[in-house]
C-alpha cells in the first residue's frame, strides 16, 4: 500500500472519531437534560421535590402514564398524567417473545435499567419477566418505557415526553431511590371498566392486579409486592417468617390490620357497584384491536406513530352472560332440554351468539358451530392485524434492536 493511499483511510478514521464523540455528547446531553421547571413547580405544589421517590402507573386501553411523587409523609401524590403515544397488541398480559403485547403486572425499575444510548432517544427497561412471569412460563425481555413513538411490545412516548420522564427517573435515583415501582395495568381498575370485563379469559390475573390497585389507592404508600401460588401478594409476609415461593402453596400470611381493613371495604364497595351494573344490564364485552392504540390526543399525527395502519378504533363484542339467563336456551341451535345443557356449552353459545351479531368476519368465523369461541377471538384478533393499506411508517421503526 503507498504512502499516499494511507492519508484518506487515516482522515476518515479521524472523522468517524469526531462523530462518534459528537454522538455521544448528544446522547450525554439527552440523559443529562434537567426536570422542567414548571414540572419542578408542580412538585413542589403536590408536596414533594425532584431527588424525592416515584412510582409510575400505566393503563392501556386509556393509553396514560402516570407519574407519582412522595410528599413529606410517606405518602405518594399525583404529580402528572403523559398520554401515551403507542402501544402495541391486545388487552391481556404479556406471555411470549414476539406477541408485541405490552406487560401487564407490578415490576421494578433499577439506575442500571436506564438507557441513555437507546435509538428510541431515551429509554429505561420495565423489568419484565418479574418472578411470576418466569414462573408461569412467559418468555420475552426488554420490555421499555421509550421515545419514538414506536412499539412493538413497549410504552412508547414521543421524544420530549421520554426526555422528562427520564429526568424525573434519574432525579429520584440521585436521591437514594433504589428501585422505582411501575404498576402496568390493562385500564383503570374501576367497577364499571371490570364489569364490562367480567367474562374476559383474563379476569382471575386482573383481580389480582386489582387488590395491588387497591392497595396502593387506600394508602397512597407503595405496596410491598411478593409472589406464591403463583399469583401477587400484596403487603404480607409469612407468619412463621420464612420465605414465600412463587411455585409454592401460599403459607399463612400476616398482614397490617388497617390496611387489610381499608383494603377489604374498597374491595366490598366495588363489588356492590360491580353487582348493581350487572343489575342495570352493563354487558360483558371483548375488545378486540388491530394492534394496540394510542391517546386520543395524537389522532391528528398518526402519520409520525410505528404501524399507523393499525391504529384504528377497537371492536368492541358485546357477550351474553350467561349467569344472567333464564331457564331459556341461550342460542336456537340448541335443540336439547335446558336442563341437559352444561355451562361450558351455555357459554360458548352465549359467545356465538354475541358475535354472530357483529361485523362479516367475526360472522364467517363464528359460523361453524363446531369451532372453539377462544379460537375464534384468536382468528379475529390475528386477521385485525392484516394491514388493510400502506402507509407510511415512522423513521424509528420496531424492527431496531436497540432500545
Amino acid at each position: 500500500m503507498s504512502f499516499g493511499r494511507i492519508i484518506p483511510v487515516r482522515t476518515m478514521l479521524y472523522a468517524a472519531v469526531l462523530t462518534l464523540s459528537a454522538c455521544q455528547e448528544d446522547f450525554a446531553h439527552r440523559a443529562q437534560a434537567p426536570i422542567p421547571p414548571e414540572t419542578v413547580a408542580l412538585m413542589a405544589q403536590v408536596g414533594s421535590d425532584p431527588q424525592s421517590p416515584m412510582l409510575i402507573r400505566s393503563y392501556k386501553k386509556e393509553a396514560e402514564l402516570e407519574i407519582w411523587k412522595m410528599r413529606s409523609d410517606g405518602r405518594y401524590a399525583h404529580l402528572k398524567t403523559f398520554p401515551m403515544c403507542r402501544w402495541s397488541g391486545q388487552l391481556g398480559p404479556k406471555t411470549r417473545e414476539g406477541d408485541r403485547q405490552v406487560p401487564e403486572g407490578f415490576y421494578a425499575i433499577s439506575p442500571g435499567q436506564m438507557n441513555p444510548n437507546s435509538n428510541y432517544y431515551l429509554s429505561f427497561n420495565v423489568g419484565y419477566p418479574n418472578q411470576l412471569d418466569r414462573a408461569l412460563g412467559h418468555t420475552g425481555g426488554a420490555i421499555m418505557v421509550h421515545g419514538a413513538c414506536s412499539s412493538a411490545g413497549c410504552f412508547s412516548m414521543t421524544d420530549k415526553q421520554i426526555a422528562e420522564i427520564y429526568a424525573i427517573a434519574r432525579s429520584a435515583f440521585e436521591g437514594g431511590q433504589r428501585n422505582i415501582q411501575m404498576q402496568s395495568y390493562p385500564f383503570r381498575m374501576t367497577p364499571e371498566n371490570m364489569a364490562k370485563h367480567r367474562l374476559d379469559a383474563n379476569i382471575s390475573f386482573w383481580k389480582q392486579l386489582k387488590q395491588g390497585n387497591d392497595h396502593f389507592e387506600v394508602t397512597k404508600q407503595e405496596p410491598r409486592v411478593a409472589f406464591c401460588g403463583y399469583k401477587y401478594v400484596f403487603d404480607a409476609t409469612p407468619v412463621g417468617g420464612e420465605n414465600m415461593d412463587v411455585g409454592a402453596s401460599c403459607p399463612s400470611l400476616k398482614t397490617n390490620p388497617d390496611i387489610a381493613r381499608a383494603v377489604s371495604e374498597k374491595e366490598e364497595k366495588d363489588n356492590a357497584k360491580i353487582a348493581e351494573l350487572e343489575r342495570r344490564g352493563l354487558s360483558p364485552v371483548r375488545i378486540v384491536y388491530q394492534d394496540g392504540g394510542q391517546h386520543p390526543s395524537f389522532a391528528s399525527r398518526v402519520a409520525d406513530v410505528s404501524r399507523p395502519e393499525a391504529i384504528e378504533p377497537p371492536v368492541e363484542i358485546k357477550l351474553e352472560d350467561k349467569s344472567r339467563q333464564t331457564t331459556k336456551p341461550l342460542d336456537p341451535q340448541i335443540t336439547q332440554s335446558a336442563s341437559v345443557v352444561s355451562p361450558a356449552t351455555a357459554r360458548m353459545a352465549a359467545e356465538r351468539h354475541a358475535l354472530e351479531t357483529q361485523t362479516p368476519l367475526v360472522r364467517a368465523l363464528a359460523s361453524d358451530p363446531r369451532r372453539d369461541m377462544s379460537a375464534v377471538a384468536h382468528e379475529v384478533e390475528a386477521v385485525a392485524q392484516v394491514p388493510k393499506k400502506k402507509t407510511k411508517r415512522s423513521a424509528a421503526p420496531a424492527s431496531i434492536v436497540k432500545k
